[in-house]
């Protein structure tokens, strides 16, 4: 017998390359815009229509073998296109694994049944029923932490807030057919939490720190997910991390750059003695020995610093003279 071919796709609004995730957000704000329950009278009957076709797409597309079995058929077919079912089509495929409820046969349209003959897996109600007992989702969040917490490590406390599945609706937003009065027909319930967690010395930026079971809630007996907090450290005023290496910048006066001196020079474990060479230039680094990031394997990278020759903010009447004096000296080498 002809059927008019549905297009599945069209109804939930995605395209033939959607997600499996994709096609629920889709099908749950479909379904939330035309359930019949938010409908007034005169709306109803038409929205029940609309609901009915929002349900039987998904039965479909949220299936991965009903899926790839209406997608056989091909994209060149049209919405309401005549279209005849090999013979015994509805019969094919593991039926066995369908569950299937005769009192809702009739919730399905021809073209439904000549694909697969009846068979029903999804819905809100059944989906509802499969979710029961499921295990948490995995959920990242990021922790800031500043240049000296992701250096030396120890304990933080922090709060967040965790989108955890509604356990009511099993994140569909409605059961039995009607709005969830639990999340409001949304699917989620927002959480608070306050955890404190130990940060490992010398993490980086850009890593995880896994929380075992600090994720989302499961459902049912379903056991909860991990969170896993993604390391975000700060810009130091003095420090910027280079790899292994930190990396700073120390001023200095001309006559200390031209006779050497010894200066104070902050690291992250605090200041240190330096030694500026003679005729140092502005711009040379010098280097400190394994005083930068740690390792992996306990030993450390090194922190290179930045000379930069400035003149001083303000003059004595002496420094004056002994300046003028050495401008005075450079003035009769270039005559000779």
């Amino acid at each position: 017998m002809a059927t008019n071919y549905i297009d599945y796709y069209e109804i939930l609004g995605v395209p033939r390359t959607a997600t499996k995730k994709e096609i629920k957000d889709a099908y749950r704000k479909a379904a939330l815009k035309y359930h019949p329950d938010l409908k007034s009278a005169n709306e109803k009957a038409k929205a029940e229509e609309k609901f009915k076709k929002i349900n039987e797409a998904y039965e479909v597309l949220s299936d991965p073998e009903k899926r790839e079995k209406y997608d056989l058929l091909g994209d060149n077919l049209h919405d309401g296109q005549k279209w005849q079912p090999p013979p015994d089509m509805g019969r094919q495929g593991k039926q066995e694994n369908y569950q299937w409820n005769e009192e809702e046969a009739g919730s399905f349209s021809d073209f439904f049944e000549s694909l697969f003959g009846g068979a029903r897996t999804g819905g809100f109600g059944e989906t509802f029923r499969q979710q029961r007992n499921a295990q948490g989702q995995d959920l990242e969040s990021q922790i800031e932490l500043t240049l000296e917490e992701a250096y030396h490590g120890g304990k933080k406390t922090i709060q967040f807030s965790i989108r955890n599945i509604c356990p009511q609706c099993a994140g569909m937003g409605a059961a039995n057919q009607r709005i969830c009065q639990s999340c409001g027909g949304t699917g989620y319930k927002n959480t608070n939490k306050k955890l404190d967690i130990n940060i490992p010395a010398g993490v980086r930026d850009g890593s995880k720190i896994r929380l075992k079971g600090q994720g989302a809630k499961g459902i049912g007996t379903g056991k909860p997910g991990d969170l896993w907090l993604i390391v975000k450290i700060l810009p130091h005023h003095i420090f910027t991390l280079n790899g292994n290496n930190l990396e700073t910048k120390i001023t200095i006066r001309p006559e200390q750059a031209v006779l050497g001196d010894q200066i104070s020079v902050p690291t992250i474990d605090g200041n240190v003695i330096a030694k500026v060479p003679q005729m140092f230039h502005n711009g040379q680094k010098l280097r400190l020995q394994s005083k930068g990031w740690r390792k992996k394997d306990g030993s450390r990278g090194d922190q290179y610093v930045e000379i930069i020759i400035d003149i001083p903010a303000s003059l004595n009447q002496e420094e004056k003279l002994i300046y003028q004096k050495l401008m005075d000296m450079g003035k009769e080498v270039h005559k000779r």
